[in-house]
Order: C-alpha cells, then sequence, then structure tokens
C-alpha cells in the first residue's frame, strides 16, 4: 500500500507537468472506486485549472480557483504523467488530459482508491477536517512529540495502533510504524498512555526522519507502488525490522520477532525494544 512518502513523491513527480495547467478534457472508464465518481463530474473538472498541488496524509490534493479534485491511492494505486494520449489498458481508470499535451492517468488495480471532486473548502471536507497532525514539512519534531503526549494522556491503546491513528497523526502506517518504534527504542505492545514526554520525542525524531529519508529515495518498494514516472521507490532495502521476521537485528543481531496487533503484522527486535 503507498504510504505517506510514496504520495508525496507521486505529488512531487506531478506537480511541474500540472502546476497551472487546465484540465482540457476528463475520461473516466471505471467509476465504481472506494467512493462511486459521480456523473457529470468530467464537466464540472474540465476547464479548472490547478493553482495548487499539495497533499494532506495520504490525499493529493489538486486545487483550483472551483474547487479541489482528491485523489488517493488505496492499496494499489498509482497517478502518472504521461504525453499524449497512449492507449489505456485494464486498469487505467480516469484520465486528466492538460492543456501542456501531457495527461495524468490514475490506474488501480483494486480500486479501493478514490478520485472526488469538492467545492467546498478542502479544510472543511469530511476526509481532511478529522485528520490529525502532518509529520513531516512546516511541522517540528517539538510540535509533534507535545501533539503525540498530550494526545496520550489517559488512554491504554498500544502505542502502535496509537500513532497509526489518522485522527492523531497522519501518514505513519504499518511500513513506518514498525521502524519508527524501532529506532526509538520502543515496543510495539507499550500502552500510549504510560509513555513518557522523553520518549515521546525519540518516537515524533524517529517518525519525522524515517519519513523524509524515505521522501528523498523515492517511498517504499512494495508490491504495486510505482512513482509518476512508474519507477519504483528505493527505500525497501534500507528497511530495519519489517518484513525481516528471524533476521538478525541491525543493532544487536538478535532475531526479529513478528506479532499480530489489530489484524497487522509488527515486527520488533524483543532485545531493543521496551
Amino acid at each position: 500500500m503507498p504510504e505517506l512518502p510514496e504520495v508525496e513523491t507521486t505529488r512531487r513527480g506531478i506537480e511541474p507537468a500540472s502546476l497551472n495547467q487546465s484540465v482540457t478534457r476528463v475520461v473516466i472508464r471505471q467509476r465504481s472506486l472506494r467512493w462511486p465518481i459521480p456523473e457529470g463530474v468530467e464537466e464540472e473538472v474540465t476547464g479548472i485549472t490547478f493553482k495548487q498541488i499539495t497533499r494532506q496524509a495520504k490525499y493529493l490534493l489538486l486545487k483550483s480557483e472551483k474547487g479541489t479534485l482528491i485523489i488517493h491511492l488505496g492499496m494499489t494505486g498509482t497517478l502518472r504523467v504521461l504525453e499524449g494520449n497512449p492507449a489505456a489498458e485494464k486498469h487505467d481508470h480516469v484520465d486528466l488530459h492538460l492543456s501542456n499535451g501531457m495527461m495524468l492517468r490514475f490506474r488501480d488495480p483494486r480500486r479501493f482508491g478514490a478520485v472526488l471532486w469538492t467545492t467546498e473548502p478542502i479544510e472543511q471536507h469530511p476526509l481532511i477536517a478529522s485528520l490529525g497532525i502532518e509529520p513531516v514539512g512546516a511541522t517540528t519534531v517539538d510540535q509533534i512529540s507535545d501533539h503525540l503526549y498530550q494526545k496520550s494522556r489517559g488512554r491504554k491503546v498500544s502505542i502502535k495502533a496509537f500513532i497509526m491513528d489518522q485522527k492523531v497523526i497522519t501518514g505513519v502506517g504499518n511500513i513506518y510504524a514498525c521502524e519508527s518504534l524501532f529506532l526509538s527504542g520502543i515496543h510495539p505492545k507499550r500502552s500510549c498512555g504510560s509513555t513518557s514526554k522523553q520518549r515521546y520525542r525519540q518516537l515524533a525524531e524517529a517518525i519525522q526522519n524515517r519519513l523524509n529519508e524515505a521522501i528523498r529515495q523515492g517511498g517504499t518498494t512494495l508490491q504495486d507502488f510505482r512513482n509518476s514516472e512508474g519507477k519504483p521507490g528505493y527505500f525497501q532495502q534500507q528497511l530495519s525490522v519489517y518484513g525481516r521476521e528471524d533476521e538478525p537485528c541491525p543493532q544487536c543481531d538478535s532475531p526479529i520477532k513478528r506479532i499480530t496487533q489489530n489484524r497487522r503484522s509488527s515486527w520488533y527486535c524483543p532485545q531493543c525494544q521496551h
């Protein structure tokens, strides 16, 4: 599943081709995505000019004066920049033709992604309004750690589930949750409410550093992810614990363990994390 670094990599990839470009034509081949694409969206979006290409959590926001196109890549989605009008393949669901002759093509084999259009202020949209703090960009480590510490008081949920809650902090999926907890030495089953402020600062620093490093390297190559040029990311080789059950810990050589939490696998070092 594309996580925050993959989505940010995609945003940076499509921005040069789409910023200040008008949509000249919209082609929708499949409306049954995570949320059905309503009839008439083609007419509403045709003619708009993208003034900003931003990201909030795992949502790509293509903003115009008339409204915002919200794109979520789901589990297997990609948004690619193509020149001209190459023939569509089976899972190519939406094309946005641009005034510079380029095209944004949304592909999603499993159809868990979304392409939505809204004319309301984007910060008021239900998908955006409930999101937690953004872990990269202008947000500082101190802001993240203070936020996590305050939000965790009085709660007994595991710290891994806590940092994967998009209403608490955005964009920390399973890969980066496991990696960040390892780097900060925190066991994934530890109660979030019993974690100290100092340890939250270590965790906040690990989350931000890990995500920024993944963005710099182009995302995490897992299964179907490709960036806006169709190329894989390059961060998979840098993973310390994720997917490495029984392999030696990079810090102490103890075997990496795997457990299941909330129907998701968690990888950790029993010696380094407590």
